[in-house]
């Protein structure tokens, strides 16, 4: 399983950048497609404030929401009080922010193998996680 951070699922609509647009689009495509996506319901509210009011232009709320309903299908992590300690363990051991921390706990909690980022550095190995950023130079496809 793959965990998609905010970021991934935000370019997948950013006009700004085609190229990560278009990279950010294929990965999303082949986890639709092998059903290897996770995530957490802390990346569907950052993802649909992000595209309804900081992208331009921006999503409309009802193509935010239609997308956050699709995501839905991917069983979002909800928080809970052992999200929360796991995440302080997280932070208090590799320094990252909180909401970081927030992020790999939840892809840990779901047995993800892969954390898709770009906020953390790739390659990085977080007990069985790693850490891949699909815009980078070695990113491959295949390695999914």
């Amino acid at each position: 399983m793959h965990f998609v951070d905010t970021n991934i699922l935000v370019y997948g609509f950013d006009d700004s950048d085609p190229a990560k647009r278009d990279r950010a689009q294929l990965v999303m495509r082949h986890l639709w497609e092998t059903r290897s996506g996770r995530l957490s319901h802390q990346v569907l509210h950052e993802f649909y404030v992000t595209v309804t009011r900081k992208l331009k232009p921006a999503l409309s709320r009802s193509e935010a929401r239609a997308e956050v309903e699709d995501l839905l299908d991917w069983k979002p992590l909800r928080p809970s009080a052992a999200l929360l300690k796991q995440a302080w363990q997280i932070e208090d051991r590799h320094g990252f922010s909180w909401w970081d921390s927030l992020i790999v706990a939840a892809a840990i909690a779901q047995d993800c193998s892969t954390l898709l980022t770009e906020d953390l550095q790739h390659g990085l190995q977080i007990d069985k996680l790693r850490v891949a950023n699909p815009f980078h130079v070695d990113f491959r496809l295949d390695d999914l």
